[in-house]
């Protein structure tokens, strides 16, 4: 167990606690049901001692190793696809993505997501170090969140823009429609973020020295009052950090949850609504499951090209249904 192992030590604190709640609380990006497989499985190690039994609990320091074994290999597809591409050269690729659209395949998920799209576009042309599954994808949005993409095509673009990535040197600045009224026009929330306890499929924050450092600074654009029950706000957000649903999480921490988010946030009731709001909210945004995010603006150093570029995406249509209606 040496190739692609993640270990750590136990401390005095640890003991006593389930050996499958000390890995996912160690290592956030693991759901607590793959750390379940992956130690009924036998690819966990306790003191070199190999445990089977998910509730077995910690009853001293030691090093505990996860060995991860290869990912199966999917069979995926190229499809036409259209695509609306902002900018294309010989290295890299930006895409200005649709709400609706899965970024790379999954199991169950095989088929009509952004790579499947990309191999047939781009051909051969896809850097490899995202692996299989992953070709050319240095970064990702949520299935219903859309806007810029940047996408490698050569493995030296993927490591170069990475890098960038993780040294928090790229521009990300996202627009959001949020409810409630907002009690600062401008502020910022640096809550760190972790997976839920509950439900390991979401995240929350957490002001303890656990999770992922995140910091999201917002600016109130526009506001919406309809009555005095209802307000809607155009905002735009500027990631200093991406975690997973970090503008979603950090939004709803301030008591603005972005309009259509229904993991995050509540359905606005339909006594708060006219007609023509309704209409537009349950057509665009909650009968397509679609949250009110959108990646505006995308900036970052062409390791190629040697330069500073900044791509800018339009605000989309339904944003644009909700923003152009008149107070009543």
């Amino acid at each position: 167990m040496k190739n692609n192992t993640i270990n750590f030590l136990s401390n005095n604190k640890d003991i006593g606690k389930r050996i499958d709640s000390l890995i996912a609380e160690k290592i956030t990006s693991f759901s607590r049901n793959r750390v379940q497989n992956l130690i009924s499985s036998g690819h966990v190690l306790f003191n070199k001692i190999k445990v089977t039994n998910q509730s077995f609990k910690v009853n001293k320091i030691a090093k505990i190793e996860i060995y991860i074994p290869p990912k199966k290999k999917l069979s995926i597809e190229p499809q036409k696809i259209d695509l609306n591409i902002i900018y294309e050269d010989f290295d890299l690729i930006v895409i200005d993505k649709n709400a609706g659209m899965v970024v790379h395949p999954s199991f169950g998920n095989i088929d009509n997501t952004l790579v499947n799209a990309l191999l047939y576009h781009c051909k051969s042309s896809l850097s490899g170090i995202g692996g299989v599954e992953r070709p050319g994808i240095v970064h990702r949005l949520d299935k219903m969140t859309s806007g810029l993409l940047v996408i490698a095509k050569n493995d030296l673009t993927h490591i170069e823009l990475s890098k960038q990535f993780k040294n928090r040197t790229v521009t990300k600045k996202y627009i959001a429609i949020t409810q409630n009224k907002m009690l600062s026009k401008t502020g910022s929330v640096e809550d760190n973020i972790v997976r839920s306890r509950k439900n390991r499929k979401i995240m929350t924050t957490t002001k303890q020295n656990i999770g992922k450092e995140a910091k999201t600074i917002y600016k109130l654009v526009k506001e919406l009052e309809f009555n005095r029950q209802l307000f809607l706000n155009l905002i735009e957000c500027t990631l200093e950090t991406g975690r997973t649903h970090q503008i979603r999480v950090h939004l709803k921490k301030i008591g603005n949850p972005i309009l259509g988010d229904k993991t995050y946030g509540k359905k606005l009731k339909k006594g708060d609504l006219n007609e023509k709001l309704s209409l537009i909210i349950n057509n665009f945004f909650y009968s397509k499951e679609r949250h009110a995010l959108h990646s505006q603006k995308l900036g970052f150093f062409h390791p190629k090209l040697k330069r500073e570029m900044l791509f800018n995406s339009q605000t989309p249509a339904d944003f644009k249904k909700i923003l152009d209606l008149k107070k009543f």
